[in-house]
């Protein structure tokens, strides 16, 4: 595949990430809204959490996802997964009950976790030896772009708190609501039109994803493998998966690192404007407007890496991203999250780790350090792993968290724990795969016969 052929179906297959992330924060930033129009408890946000694209919803679905699409190819996930999102986003758009919204989660994170593996295998699949960490990174790139909109809307859409402006078109979310349930609906009823607004922006750009992602080519090397290894059936290459071990010490190192930061990213993705408002005392529109700039940083940053993660050692971006993350969550525990001007620090050190995250090289290593056999499958379970301990530990979180914040610095030594975790093994493992084809890696890695 030619560089400019792998770079568009790299932009194409990366809408999978913006819907990911996208649907995550746009869960986040209107959770207070939908916590006061439903009433709902902290518990039932940890819940919507637990099964949402962040955690549960997505683990179930990569699963699924993972050894379908090497079972049936990359392109019948991209043929028929985000009908399940456009389904899921619809459900949130309609729910005035919390077994609806409940449910809207849940399948937009199925579909989230399906599309995942099947992306982040098939970019790698169609890069060239030299541009492979580069697609990667901006498709990671899309990771920030998505919350960085979806952000930008709902602070744009935001109803202003006591004392506070409302957001500059929240009079169309406002006459939108009017329009649909009445002038003299409750205020509640009127402020949560807001976050469906931006679940229907997620709308529109899934339905362009789909259109432009059912017309991919399938990966050649799939194709290749499929030709050479026709009767593998799905149990077969899960049994292969499982009994060999250069592959079971790999899938525990790419967990290990990617689950201990994952731990922290899933709590900071779902839950950052509630934290700002609940134990920092922003306003809604506020605390999407500092998180919203924590996106941006990371757009900016991931665009950096990729012109230099091709020619550069992984290990040395690897060390950074989590130092700067280990340096937030220090400067937050020692000058407390109502300080606005520390704030700023922690927002903008959290969205450069995110910029040059460990996700960039769990999908980057997760992809090149697995066989095309059960290359995808082996990326579902890893994930299945990390979203699925995610989910628990959302709802751990949100017993230490408390109601209104009062267990902050105990949550924040915690995330530096994990973080320490994710750095120390990351470096004594990071592989040495730059510059070498696929074919190559799994060579030396596996030999000739991987079976």
């Amino acid at each position: 595949m030619s560089r400019q052929s792998s770079l568009r179906s790299t932009l194409a297959v990366s809408l999978t990430n913006y819907l990911d992330a996208g649907a995550i924060v746009a869960g986040a930033s209107g959770l207070t809204l939908w916590q006061q129009y439903l009433g709902l408890s902290e518990l039932s946000l940890g819940w919507l959490n637990f099964i949402s694209a962040n955690c549960f919803g997505a683990a179930l679905g990569a699963i699924i996802g993972g050894f379908l699409a090497d079972r049936y190819g990359r392109k019948f996930i991209f043929t028929y997964n985000l009908l399940v999102y456009m389904f899921g986003v619809i459900l949130v758009m309609c729910a005035t009950s919390f077994p609806v919204l409940f449910a809207g989660f849940l399948f937009t994170g199925i579909s989230v976790g399906i599309g995942v593996p099947a992306s982040w295998t098939y970019i790698s699949e169609s890069s060239e030896v030299n541009n492979r960490g580069r697609n990667i990174s901006l498709s990671q790139m899309s990771w920030g772009i998505g919350p960085m909109c979806i952000l930008l809307l709902g602070m744009l859409f935001a109803p202003g708190n006591a004392g506070e402006d409302d957001g500059v078109l929240f009079g169309c979310v406002k006459a939108l609501a009017h329009f649909f349930i009445g002038a003299d609906a409750p205020q509640a009823a009127v402020n949560v039109f807001a976050s469906r607004a931006v679940f229907c922006s997620l709308l529109v750009v899934a339905i362009v994803a789909w259109l432009l992602q059912r017309r991919l080519q399938e990966s050649a090397e799939y194709e290749a493998t499929k030709k050479a290894d026709k009767q593998v059936s799905l149990w077969q290459n899960i049994k292969h998966l499982f009994s060999n071990r250069i592959a079971i010490k790999t899938v525990c190192f790419l967990t290990t690192i990617y689950l201990t930061w994952n731990l922290v990213a899933s709590v900071m993705g779902f839950f950052q404007p509630h934290i700002y408002e609940s134990a920092g005392g922003l306003s809604n529109k506020d605390a999407n407007m500092l998180s919203c700039i924590s996106w941006a940083v990371v757009v900016f940053v991931t665009f950096l890496v990729s012109r230099l993660i091709d020619k550069w050692q992984h290990r040395l971006f690897y060390i950074f991203g989590l130092l700067c993350a280990l340096t937030a969550w220090m400067v937050i525990i020692g000058v407390g999250v109502t300080n606005i001007v520390w704030l700023w620090v922690f927002t903008i050190l959290w969205g450069i780790n995110n910029g040059c995250s460990v996700q960039i090289f769990y999908a980057l290593w997760g992809s090149e350090l697995f066989p095309a056999q059960y290359r995808a499958g082996a990326q579902g379970l890893m994930f299945f792993i990390v979203r699925g301990l995610s989910a628990i530990w959302g709802l751990v979180f949100t017993y230490i968290y408390g109601e209104q914040g009062e267990g902050f610095t105990v949550a924040a030594w915690c995330m530096v724990a994990l973080l320490l975790v994710s750095l120390i093994v990351g470096v004594i493992g990071a592989p040495q795969t730059q510059g070498k084809t696929l074919e190559q890696i799994t060579k030396e890695r596996y030999g000739n016969t991987i079976r």
